[in-house]
């Protein structure tokens, strides 16, 4: 099988064409995979690393504005089209699959004129302008959430298969529970909070957190707590400025960023984060509360309308940015774990929108549309 992926900007575009390529490989050893992607997006590290060819081409956002800016991206964009359109005559592809970020439209376009079978995967529960555009000319669009369906109009077929994401779920016996907790100094007498904004961390969050730590608000819970690797210095310093030292919080475990996230995910009681597609699908793939901060300002609130998958079925909680406060936050927390009952059936309807098998879903869409 030949398969040409496009997939840019990050790693929530990324990742799952990366294991949509890994699990074609697994199934059929001597297809040839390569990826199309641009110049200044994660894919230059990402695809490479996982043992794929990028090829590189022009590919912008467009915007309504008439101004000079938006008019040489429009012109580098259909510069693009063409320069999509000679790599896949010259790969010759038997199905062209987009994941994200605005290299999809010029690569499908380009796919749909030579009459190559085409594939979209959407991972928010509120598509983006590429998959909405694309919609007639994509012969079959894969979604991660079933409230995403109704949101694609004219489309030929859409399926829910869920998102590929590396954190799964494991059953733990409680010796290897407590030797994960050992670990980071935690104990297994008092709930556990992880609570990370992604790898450059979250300022909000973080506020929050550090109001929680100068109020000793976390009395009947304990924290695992990544600020984000550019941030952990700034929090740092303003924490022993009120004389209060980083390594000896008192039921904290305070780190820059969690490299063992699905071992802590797994023992953990309640996530709290952002909002994005790959996070809101491993809480429903664990079975996990949360509390869900969306990220303000992204397109068409789509980390809002991600959180309102998990929340309208009473797993998770929304507090919005611009809302959060440490002592809000606490208030959160323990209305969940001071009810072990509403914690547990929060963990429950989580699990109800989880899928499982997601990479043999997509995999049969694949086998599909090649013939």
């Amino acid at each position: 099988m030949r398969v040409i992926i496009a997939a840019a900007g990050t790693a929530g575009h990324i990742n799952p064409g990366i294991a949509i390529a890994n699990k074609i490989k697994q199934e059929k050893k001597d297809s040839k995979i390569i990826f199309i992607g641009t110049t200044r997006g994660l894919e230059n590290d990402l695809v490479p690393r996982a043992g794929y060819e990028l090829k590189t081409i022009e590919a912008y956002g467009l915007s309504k504005k008439l101004t000079l800016e938006n008019l040489k991206k429009m012109y580098k964009t259909l510069k693009g089209y063409g320069e999509a359109k000679k790599i896949i005559q010259d790969f010759k592809p038997d199905i062209v699959i987009g994941t994200g970020g605005y290299i999809c439209g010029a690569t499908i376009s380009a796919a749909h004129s030579l009459k190559i079978p085409t594939m979209l995967h959407e991972s928010n529960a509120f598509p983006g302008k590429a998959v909405k555009m694309l919609a007639k000319k994509t012969n079959t669009i894969l979604v991660s959430f079933e409230d995403a369906i109704p949101r694609i109009k004219k489309a030929k077929k859409v399926v829910c298969t869920g998102t590929p994401v590396k954190i799964k779920k494991k059953d733990y016996t409680s010796q290897e529970r407590n030797k994960i907790l050992e670990e980071i100094g935690l104990k297994e007498n008092k709930p556990i909070i992880v609570v990370s904004g992604g790898s450059q961390g979250a300022q909000k969050i973080n506020e929050a957190m550090i109001e929680i730590i100068k109020n000793k608000y976390n009395q009947n819970y304990q924290v695992i707590w990544a600020t984000g690797t550019k941030q952990y210095d700034s929090i740092k310093e303003n924490l022993e400025n009120s004389q209060i030292n980083i390594n000896y919080v008192e039921r904290m475990k305070i780190v820059p960023y969690i490299y063992n996230m699905e071992e802590i995910m797994n023992v953990a009681d309640v996530s709290i984060g952002r909002a994005g597609a790959m996070t809101v699908t491993e809480i429903a793939n664990l079975g996990k509360p949360s509390i869900l901060i969306p990220l303000p300002n992204v397109s068409h609130d789509h980390q809002l309308y991600n959180a309102k998958v998990l929340e309208k079925i009473g797993a998770a909680k929304i507090i919005l940015n611009d809302e959060l406060t440490g002592e809000k936050l606490n208030h959160a927390i323990e209305e969940i774990i001071l009810d072990k009952v509403k914690m547990q059936k929060m963990g429950e309807s989580a699990y109800k929108v989880s899928t499982q098998q997601v990479e043999d879903k997509i995999y049969q869409e694949v086998r599909n549309l090649v013939k």
